[in-house]
């Protein structure tokens, strides 16, 4: 079997030689002509019931061929059978939620998570009824007759809490656990191999890369698949021919972003640490990190994305912002340009006070996603934008 670089550059191709082409072709059609009507018709029925391809694609909300090869490409990453591919991570998210909601009602989360996930699981909009809970050490104790979904991400954002997610698995039992991965990627981690049974990204991040595409996926065995295909037929939160091209395009470069991305981490996170004007650090690969251990076993790295905590609490946050040359404030991460934004004001807003504070996400907490610039450049544009 190739190692994980040669697939990363060579999965969702295997029917280029037949085509002639060497780039992805994107295949913009809407509909697809039908050679005859009993064809057409097992073709529907078969797609409309979520298997992954049929003799005719009918229509691109049941099937893309473009789509189909990115979720190909995806699914070699993760190790697992099949991936289904959505017009957005919160898109990919509802779905699973829509799926499980049929077996269950109750879905334990454990926070802290991306703000808009949180509020979306707390909203009920999807039929289902969000227990949250702040250790997935109680994740056994918590389970009800109706327990649905597990859900926990790991990395955590924005504190980059480390979940163990075999032991995780365990503790669940018969319930699925959903584990978002969008901060490790494949490349750090591969929870299906773990137990998992869904692995969620928000694939507008590392897996896109460069900032041009918003795209979410979800990994998980063929059965799963179905289900979840069936709901995007329905409801048409499809995954545009275009998005997937980009999406594919950036997959082989992941392995080399990742990694020169990791590498300026480290050396970041260790000057920030001893930054006068930082009081608080969250980073997987400094000494007393929360699920630090993980780092080496679960996750081969520390990853990219990290936390800090800033002694002048918002008004600080908001003058180092604000002075920032070399990285960009904005909201996201996973680019090759680094990001620095503010969770308690931006993208966990949403996300209740109390929980909040109780997740350690202050008026003074910013989050970097750490890109692939010269790490020199980076520290000074730090530097200087945290000076008194």
């Amino acid at each position: 079997m190739p190692r994980f670089q040669t697939t990363a550059v060579h999965a969702g191709r295997d029917d280029f030689n037949r085509l002639c082409v060497h780039a992805p072709p994107i295949d913009l059609s809407t509909t697809y002509p039908i050679p005859d009507l009993d064809t057409g018709s097992a073709s529907f029925d078969a797609l409309i019931a979520g298997e992954p391809s049929a003799a005719n694609p009918i229509y691109a909300r049941l099937h893309n061929p473009t789509v189909a090869r990115t979720e190909s490409a995806i699914a070699a990453l993760e190790g697992t059978q099949a991936c289904v591919a959505y017009a957005s991570g919160m898109a990919a998210l509802a779905a699973v939620l829509m799926a499980r909601s049929r077996h269950g009602r109750h879905v334990l989360v454990v926070r802290p998570l991306y703000g808009t996930s949180d509020h979306l699981l707390g909203s009920g909009l999807c039929g289902v009824e969000a227990e949250f809970i702040t250790d997935a050490g109680q994740v056994a104790a918590r389970l009800r007759p109706d327990t649905a979904l597990v859900v926990i991400e790991t990395p955590s954002n924005p504190t980059l809490d480390l979940i163990d997610i075999r032991a995780t698995v365990e503790a669940a039992g018969a319930v699925p656990v959903l584990v978002d991965s969008t901060f490790a990627t494949p490349v750090l981690q591969r929870p299906a191999e773990l137990g998992a049974t869904y692995v969620w990204h928000s694939a507008t991040k590392f897996l896109g890369g460069h900032g041009d595409v918003i795209a979410g996926v979800v990994c998980c065995d063929q059965a799963h698949a179905a289900e979840l295909r069936t709901l995007r037929a329905t409801t048409g939160a499809l995954l545009h021919p275009l998005a997937a091209y980009l999406l594919h395009r950036g997959l082989p470069t992941l392995t080399l972003r990742v990694e020169a991305a990791q590498a300026n981490a480290r050396e970041l996170a260790s000057r920030l640490a001893a930054h006068p004007a930082v009081s608080r650090m969250f980073y997987p690969g400094l000494p007393g990190a929360r699920g630090g251990h993980l780092v080496g076993t679960q996750m081969s790295g520390p990853g990219s994305l990290m936390s800090f905590d800033l002694r002048g609490g918002h008004d600080a946050a908001a003058r180092a912002m604000a002075r920032v040359k070399v990285m960009t404030a904005a909201v996201s991460l996973g680019a090759t340009d680094t990001l620095i934004q503010h969770p308690a004001g931006l993208t966990h807003r949403m996300v209740p006070e109390a929980a909040r504070a109780a997740a350690g996400i202050t008026p003074g907490l910013l989050r970097l996603s750490v890109g692939i610039e010269h790490v020199e450049d980076l520290w000074e544009d730090l530097a200087q934008a945290l000076a008194d």
